[in-house]
């Protein structure tokens, strides 16, 4: 009977309800006590604890620590336009998908350079002064964004030869606060060349079409000016400086015949991308880009990197700087596939026959 007596009163129903409250309740630990086994409770007593672990439980919920508002910033050195707008888009929605979701758990602080030495710089200042966890620098503003800041994470995108311009120690070890994602490797650089004499065997002369203040664009035109001999093709620079002096410096070299352009990677090139696609289509020159969104707006022919995956992959080292990861622990990546993409439509215009063999190399082919 003993036994069975004690079995019964540890099913109290009046400890069974109490129980969990007292427990749940944080706040309340300095009252909480122990029901006996085979005490009974009086009604009084019982109601005063239910009614008193009612309120303190969501004074527990409330004293609960919310999750801490991460906060990024990125620093465009595009213009605030459609393309670049959606390029970040891309970066976002990656974020979104790894757990990071803007207004919720972290807040992505943007600012657009296009490609302005002076809004490089002010922009950098801005965000570095925001104290952000991590910063991401595409392409020409991961220098403005190292001169603000040796101590802020930065992850970097479409960026050239981050070793040779001194932005990390080497790509297995970047050391310092940054890494990343190489847009390509200067000997990609030959292949430009190579690829505009395939597709216009008459070019004997090609204009260069690369920013002058950036290394990478001084680095793209000694590659290329490097292997013109090989194949026959006198090369000389053309700066992005301003669309008047791009214009001008066009208009001239078109002055002699079997010409041809190269527009080398830069901000200012995509500053200028609808002006450079206007002129090449104006004065009939074959011209060569860097990436697929010239040929896609009537250019002829691009080989290089996917942006968008750049973005994307960049977003997942960016997840996991803010779960705690270093920058100098990460190794900067290069491009894992280049695309080459010809516009059939605008070789017709330029009086082109495109090999078959280049054809058939092509990863996308717009008609």
């Amino acid at each position: 009977m003993r036994a069975h007596s004690q079995a019964s009163a540890s099913e109290d129903p009046i400890e069974l309800i109490i129980s969990p409250l007292l427990t749940a309740s944080a706040g309340v630990d300095h009252w909480r006590y122990r029901l006996e086994l085979g005490t009974s409770v009086k009604r009084r007593t019982f109601l005063t604890i239910v009614s008193s672990a009612a309120v303190a439980w969501p004074l527990g919920v409330r004293a609960q620590q919310p999750e801490r508002v991460r906060r990024v910033g990125v620093l465009s050195g595009a213009a605030d336009t459609p393309d670049s707008r959606r390029r970040f888009a891309v970066f976002q929605q990656r974020l979104q998908q790894l757990g990071w979701t803007d207004g919720r758990n972290v807040r992505i602080d943007i600012r657009w350079a296009a490609a302005n030495a002076e809004n490089y710089r002010k922009y950098a200042a801005e965000l570095v002064a925001l104290a952000p966890d991590v910063i991401l620098a595409p392409g020409a503003s991961l220098p403005a964004i190292l001169q603000a800041t040796r101590t802020v994470p930065i992850v970097f995108a479409i960026v050239s030869d981050p070793v040779g311009s001194g932005f990390v120690e080497s790509l297995s070890r970047p050391g310092g606060n940054a890494t990343g994602f190489m847009m390509f490797e200067y000997s990609l650089n030959a292949k430009w060349l190579e690829l505009l004499k395939e597709i216009a065997p008459g070019v004997t002369r090609a204009a260069v079409l690369r920013d002058p203040t950036n290394p990478t664009g001084i680095g793209q035109f000694a590659v290329i000016q490097s292997v013109a001999p090989s194949v026959g093709v006198e090369v000389s620079p053309v700066s992005l400086r301003d669309a008047g002096e791009i214009e001008r410096a066009v208009t001239a070299f078109t002055r002699f015949g079997n010409g041809g352009l190269i527009v080398a990677a830069s901000a200012l090139a995509n500053l200028h991308r609808d002006l450079i696609i206007a002129l090449a289509a104006r004065h009939k020159l074959p011209a060569v880009y860097f990436e697929r969104t010239y040929v896609a707006s009537g250019g002829l022919i691009s080989y290089g990197a996917n942006v968008d995956d750049q973005y994307q992959r960049a977003a997942g080292y960016v997840d996991r700087i803010l779960k705690g990861e270093k920058p100098a622990d990460l190794p900067v990546q290069a491009p894992t596939k280049y695309e080459l993409v010809i516009n059939l439509k605008t070789a017709k215009a330029l009086g082109l026959t495109v090999p078959p063999s280049l054809l058939a190399r092509a990863d996308e082919v717009l008609e």
